[in-house]
C-alpha cells in the first residue's frame, strides 16, 4: 500500500508539473500532449455574442488540427481590454478579441469615426479590404498581429431619459471606453465623457456615478443594464469593429500550416459573429422592451451634423489619405 501511495503521488506531482507548463509558459508556441495551446481572451460575459464567436474559433481551430488545442477566458477574466491587450504585447497572452487597440495606434480607431457607416454591410466591406489590412499593420511594431474583425456592433446610448435632440446630450455625465474618438465624439455633442472599465459600467450606473452609457445592442441586454437604464437611444452614433490580435512572436512560432489554420478559422468566426448580431438585434430589441426598457428613436442628422468636427480634427492628426480612400469606397464625399 505504501509503495501503490507514492506511486499516485509521483504521478499526481508529474500532472501538475505538465499543467504548470501549460499556463505559465509565456506566448511562444508550447505543447501540452503534443498540443499547442492558444489562451484567448475577451471581455464580455458567456452569454454574449462575442463568446459564441469565440467558441465557434475554438471549434474550428481544433477540427482542422490535431496538434492545437485553444482556451477560452471570457468575461475580462484576464484583466481588462488594455490589460488583455498588453498582455499580448508582452506575449504572456496568445490572442485577445478588443477595442482599446488605440493605445498602440490612434490611426485604427478611423473607423470608429460617428457615422461614418451608414450599414453593417459597408463597413464589412471596408474592414475585409485593403483598408483594413493597411490600418492593422502599424500595430505589427507592438507586437499585435490583427488577423480578423470580430463585430462589435453599432452603439446607441441608454440613459434615464430620453435623448431627442442636441440638447439632451448638454451635460451627460456617460461612460465611455477610453478612446479618443469616442471622447471627441461626445464632446462634440456637449456631454461630458466619463472613461472607465466596462466590468465597472453597471455599477457605476447602479450607484449613479454616470448617467448614461452608449454600447451595442447585444452588449446592453448582455451586461443587464435594462435593470439600471430606462432608456435606449437609438443614436447610432458609432460603429465599432473588434479586432481580434495574436501575439506576432507566438505567430512566427508556428508553422505555416498552423497559421493559415489559425487564421482562416479566425476570419470564418468573425463572420459568424457578424451575422449573429445582425440575426439576433430585433429579437433583442425586443426582449429589452419587455423587460421595461422604452426605446427611443430620434433623428440622428442632427448628431451627425453636430460630430462633423470630429472629422477635422482626425485629418488634422492623421492626414487625408485613409480616410479619403474610406469615403471613395463608399462612393460618397464627407
Amino acid at each position: 500500500m505504501k509503495f501503490l501511495k507514492i506511486l499516485m503521488m509521483g504521478a499526481i506531482a508529474i500532472l501538475a508539473v505538465s499543467v504548470s507548463y501549460v499556463f505559465f509558459s509565456e506566448g511562444e508556441a508550447v505543447e501540452s500532449e503534443d498540443k499547442v495551446i492558444i489562451r484567448f481572451a475577451h471581455g464580455q460575459p458567456e452569454n454574449n455574442e462575442r463568446h459564441a464567436a469565440a467558441l465557434r474559433f475554438k471549434e474550428l481551430v481544433e477540427a482542422r488540427s490535431e496538434d492545437m488545442e485553444v482556451l477560452i477566458y471570457p468575461n475580462e477574466q484576464l484583466g481588462s481590454e488594455a490589460e488583455m491587450i498588453e498582455s499580448v504585447t508582452l506575449n504572456d497572452l496568445q490572442m485577445v478579441a478588443a477595442s482599446a487597440f488605440s493605445q498602440y495606434d490612434q490611426s485604427i480607431s478611423i473607423f470608429e469615426l460617428p457615422y461614418l457607416f451608414d450599414s453593417y454591410e459597408e463597413a464589412w466591406e471596408v474592414l475585409d479590404g485593403e483598408v483594413g489590412e493597411d490600418a492593422a499593420a502599424p500595430l505589427l511594431e507592438d507586437n499585435l498581429r490583427i488577423i480578423a474583425y470580430f463585430e462589435n456592433g453599432i452603439r446607441h446610448v441608454t440613459a434615464n431619459k430620453p435623448i431627442e435632440s442636441t440638447e439632451d446630450f448638454r451635460g451627460l455625465n456617460i461612460r465611455t471606453p477610453e478612446f479618443p474618438l469616442s471622447l471627441a465624439t461626445f464632446q462634440a455633442l456637449g456631454a461630458n465623457p466619463t472613461p472607465m472599465a466596462f466590468g465597472e459600467l453597471y455599477m457605476a450606473l447602479q450607484q449613479g456615478t454616470v448617467d448614461a452609457q452608449e454600447n451595442p445592442i447585444a452588449n446592453v441586454y448582455a451586461s443587464r443594464f435594462q435593470e439600471v437604464q430606462q432608456y435606449l437611444n437609438m443614436t447610432a452614433h458609432q460603429y465599432m469593429p473588434l479586432p481580434v490580435a495574436i501575439s506576432d512572436d507566438f505567430w512566427n512560432s508556428l508553422s505555416k500550416e498552423q497559421q493559415d489554420i489559425v487564421e482562416a478559422s479566425a476570419k470564418e468566426a468573425a463572420q459568424y459573429h457578424r451575422d449573429l448580431i445582425v440575426e439576433n438585434e430585433e429579437k433583442t430589441l425586443e426582449d429589452l422592451k419587455e423587460e421595461g426598457m422604452e426605446v427611443v428613436r430620434p433623428d440622428t442628422e442632427q448628431f451627425r451634423e453636430q460630430t462633423r468636427p470630429v472629422y477635422e480634427s482626425y485629418r488634422q492628426q492623421f492626414g487625408d489619405e485613409v480616410l479619403d480612400r474610406i469615403l471613395e469606397q463608399l462612393g460618397r464625399n464627407e
